[in-house]
């Protein structure tokens, strides 16, 4: 019988919540105006949206919120995962909302984003995810919004993972279904896939490049040579790296941290990056003893912070260029350790085509780390496969063919040139390194594949191109050019 009140009134009976089901109308639920580490998330889509780049925009807001720790991790995870992940949380969001994405208010679909994330691709409990994004939505959309989002993410709850997959992808065609599952541009599959063709690699990997593009990739460190080592590393909680001599991975932990990678002795930097910067030093030369080294676009300067300790050791000077001032001054605070210990390096701003002109024959081991999409490193940049599209690719394939050229012209007879992108995308790889030898007749690519041993699974050479799913690095693609007498 139902219970009634001192006033005789009969109570409703109580109502009972499947799981998965949620009201916007139940404060009691949630908190009220969301939490800080959903709100950093959330406000990092915003900014993202507006232009900015979440490497950068990350550490502020943690910092803005006083997020540390398991909050902060939770925050950064949910922010990058939702930026990978929004090409296939869109469609679902569409038929749970039941109009397309460009007609929702975009604060109120990055809520919404954010929700969906938390329902398919995290391990939070459904009744949480959905109670604390409505919270979200209350406090940065309205009251209003707030039902709007409890209405479309508990329709949301009523599928797995795997059934949205199956309904988004009905119909489509193989790469178009692998692109929406795995929230790609279907260009970016497209092209991948290519590239691993003619690097050697069987197609039937497509879908484990596309899971490792999605997966965060580790904070891999870097011990520059007389300045650290490995071990040092290992003192502050890394590990050796299986790939890099020189490289060490950070499982846990700030990396600002360590007093090497405050002092510059060390570095954040991937392995692959580690890998093309090694294998320049170690490539054989047949010019002079006192070597002089160019790294043509050195900007931030990652590359130039482990060359330059190459060089130290070797008795060579390293001349770092790059064109913008910003990012020279980039190159300076990171090579500040190296500059320190007695290294000499030439630290310059300028265009880095101009330069086979103005130093003809000059270096005895050039860099080219030429601008590219970045396709290489979207484990990484979360909003960069967004950000891209194929009218990006050709303008960039002319800059990169006139810096290389640049680079070529500088060089010494007998010395070598690496280009090196991290992108494998035919066009600005393979393609560009073809383009410029048919131009020359005083150039001749040779084999890369024995400077990056004992790494295997190379391809068929002459160039090597790495793969996240492969070596475990970013997709760095490195061509080894040697200047010969005309």
């Amino acid at each position: 019988m139902a219970e009634r009140d001192a006033r005789g009134r009969q109570r409703p009976a109580a109502r009972t919540q499947k799981r998965g089901q949620f009201s916007a109308n139940r404060p009691s639920q949630r908190r009220r105006d969301g939490d800080p580490a959903r709100r950093a998330a959330w406000d990092l889509l915003r900014r993202v949206d507006g232009g900015g780049y979440a490497n950068l925009e990350m550490p502020r807001l943690l910092r803005a919120a006083g997020l540390t720790g398991r909050d902060a991790a939770f925050a950064t995870e949910l922010g990058y995962g939702t930026l990978r992940m929004q090409g296939f949380y869109d469609p679902v969001i569409e038929l749970c909302a039941g109009r397309p994405v460009d007609t929702i208010d975009p604060p109120v679909l990055s809520t919404l984003r954010l929700g969906a994330h938390q329902l398919l691709g995290m391990r939070v409990p459904a009744h949480a995810a959905a109670s604390e994004t409505v919270g979200l939505a209350r406090s940065v959309n309205g009251a209003g919004a707030a039902g709007f989002v409890n209405a479309v993410l508990r329709r949301v709850t009523e599928r797995t993972r795997e059934d949205w997959v199956a309904e988004v992808t009905a119909g489509r065609e193989p790469l178009e279904a692998l692109a929406i599952e795995h929230s790609h541009p279907l260009w970016v599959v497209r092209a991948l896939r290519s590239s691993l063709l003619a690097n050697g690699v069987s197609a039937d990997t497509l879908e484990a490049l596309l899971v490792a593009d999605n997966t965060p990739a580790p904070v891999t460190l870097v011990a520059r040579p007389g300045l650290s080592s490995v071990q040092e590393l290992e003192q502050f909680g890394a590990v050796a790296s299986d790939v890099s001599p020189v490289g060490a991975v950070l499982e846990s932990g700030d990396p600002g941290e360590i007093p090497a990678v405050r002092d510059t002795r060390a570095a954040v930097q991937d392995a692959g990056s580690q890998l093309v910067a090694l294998a320049v030093a170690g490539a054989e030369v047949t010019t002079r003893a006192d070597q002089e080294w160019l790294d043509l676009c050195a900007g931030p300067g990652g590359k130039s912070g482990l060359l330059a300790a190459l060089a130290h050791e070797q008795g060579a000077v390293l001349f770092a260029n790059e064109v913008s001032e910003h990012r020279t001054e980039l190159v300076r605070k990171t090579l500040v350790a190296a500059i320190d210990s007695g290294a000499e390096v030439m630290i310059g701003t300028g265009d880095g085509r101009d330069i086979g002109a103005e130093e003809p024959d000059t270096y005895d081991r050039v860099l080219v780390d030429a601008p590219c999409t970045g396709l290489g490193a979207l484990r990484r940049r979360p909003e960069a496969r967004w950000r891209r599209t194929p009218a990006d690719v050709a303008p960039l394939t002319v800059l990169q063919s006139e810096l290389l050229t640049s680079a070529l012209d500088a060089a010494r007879p007998g010395g070598i040139v690496a280009y090196v992108t991290c992108s494998p995308h035919l066009a600005e790889t393979h393609q560009v390194v073809s383009e410029v030898l048919a131009a020359r007749d005083d150039v001749r690519q040779e084999d890369a594949r024995v400077l990056f041993e004992p790494l295997s699974d190379l391809g068929p050479g002459p160039a090597v191109q790495l793969w996240p799913h492969i070596h475990g690095t970013d997709a760095m693609f490195f061509a080894l050019l040697r200047k010969v007498a005309p």
